[in-house]
């Protein structure tokens, strides 16, 4: 394996890729200890502390850190995931905006600026909310007023544009998606603080005379979880094709038997980024409206392990798992070019009905995708928040679920780096990155990570 890895860097241009992703990720990581002006740090943190179990936790999981510190780079890359999201469904309804997207390399590039320029406006909304917010909520703020609001702004939306700006130069000059893997840097970033806080409570007993039990239970499903995520992110199901004979001048082409594969979680960790964006963002943006008498009830729903905020993000996830997988798979310029090459699927005729059959396949398996990608999602909000189905109305059963124990309407509060959503995007992001560097590897004649991915051969091997 240290063979393995050396080879990275024997190679200059893998070596030029890999040291300028850690450079930018070594950048991102030194701005989140530049803090915003006027905001009072230590209160701030301590409220974090007193709300790690809420949604408030969950947004700052994605921003890796810097919102408990308010920083410069607070909001991270939620504002361009939201725009980047607005611009992929009016591309859905609007067909001017559907005909650029199909231009090649040069509607992309005017796509990509208008989701910057989308960006930087979220990012002065979000930033005012945060601003207006902080004076509202308490003693956040030290010098309260006008000045606080536009330097809150122009600060907050300068940061988020410059993270954006490094996520993009990762992707196109490093390794890896640029966007996931800062998320990814401060999801690890704070591992070894998840760590502490289960050693702590495992030595104060938090939980009572089952602590050690509870605690061995919790290492041994996380250890699942890991294995569960890595077994469904390399699930595929392979469509066989056949190609016919073709006689071309003395050659006979064709005749292969190969298999077309479709990943059961083609989108990835992109679903629940979408789905969770969505619903941050008003909770970002009306933090100091949740006293509010006529927008409190509802931020209060849209809270933290309560049934709404619960069944629209797995309404969200399922949403977006079809939109993303539609957006990167065409069944019907698949299909389309499996005849032009002379292939099919044995049992279906070449055309529409190939089209009609993967689209069939695809759904059904992205249906299962988005499922694992809901219950892997909920396991945080088990653990942190428990399940608060004592809030619904009584006339759907809210009284009934008053019975239900403590740690399952309220939770076991574990730290949520521990979170099933966390892991997914650590154990998602890992694999993507280090498939792409094997890949780097194999092109140029080196050996993989994988038992199965072997050297290459040239030509004079096979003499």
């Amino acid at each position: 394996m240290l063979e393995k890895l050396a080879n990275i860097f024997r190679i200059p241009d893998l070596r030029k890729r890999v040291l300028f992703t850690l450079a930018m990720l070594a950048i991102y990581r030194l701005g989140g200890h530049l803090p915003t002006p006027g905001v009072n740090f230590l209160k701030l943190e301590a409220a974090f502390n007193q709300n790690a179990g809420s949604l408030l936790g969950f947004v700052d999981l994605f921003s890796g850190g810097n919102l408990r510190r308010m920083t410069i780079f607070a909001l991270g890359i939620m504002p361009y995931i939201t725009a980047s999201i607005i611009l992929q469904l009016l591309t859905v309804v609007y067909e001017p905006l559907a005909k650029l997207q199909k231009e090649g390399e040069l509607g992309r590039k005017k796509i990509t600026q208008w989701t910057r320029y989308i960006t930087v406006i979220l990012s002065a909304i979000q930033s005012f909310g945060i601003a207006i917010g902080l004076e509202k909520a308490g003693d956040f703020v030290l010098h309260p007023g006008p000045r606080f609001i536009l330097m809150t702004m122009l600060t907050l939306t300068t940061g988020s544009a410059f993270v954006m700006w490094l996520g993009e130069q990762i992707t196109d000059r490093g390794i890896g998606n640029g966007m996931s893997l800062l998320i990814f840097a401060g999801i690890v970033v704070g591992l070894p603080n998840g760590v502490r806080d289960l050693v702590q409570k495992a030595m104060n007993g938090t939980w009572g005379a089952i602590t050690p039990v509870l605690m061995a239970g919790l290492v041994v499903f996380m250890i699942a979880v890991v294995a569960f995520i890595v077994y469904v992110e390399r699930c595929e199901r392979r469509i066989p094709v056949q190609y016919a004979k073709r006689v071309v001048g003395r050659k006979v082409m064709g005749g292969q038997s190969t298999h077309l594969p479709l990943r059961v979680n083609a989108g990835g960790v992109m679903p629940v980024i979408f789905a969770s964006s969505i619903l941050t963002l008003p909770q970002t943006v009306g933090y100091g409206l949740k006293n509010s008498r006529y927008f409190g009830d509802l931020i209060r729903l849209l809270g933290w392990g309560e049934p709404l905020y619960t069944l629209l993000y797995a309404i969200g996830i399922i949403f977006f798992a079809y939109f993303y997988v539609s957006i990167i798979f065409n069944p019907s310029e698949v299909a389309d070019n499996m005849r032009k090459y002379g292939g099919f699927i044995p049992g279906i005729r070449p055309g529409k009905r190939t089209a009609d059959y993967i689209n069939e396949v695809l759904t059904r398996i992205t249906l299962v995708g988005a499922l694992y990608l809901i219950v892997i999602s909920f396991i945080p909000e088990w653990l942190i928040a428990g399940i608060h189905l004592n809030h619904l109305p009584f006339w759907l059963g809210g009284s009934l679920f008053e019975r239900l124990p403590v740690w399952v309407t309220n939770g076991l509060g574990v730290n949520f780096y521990f979170g099933g959503t966390s892991l997914l995007i650590v154990v998602g992001v890992a694999m993507d990155t280090v498939t792409q560097i094997e890949a780097q590897l194999i092109m140029r004649h080196y050996d993989g990570f994988t038992p199965r991915s072997g050297r290459i051969r040239g030509r004079r091997n096979w003499s």
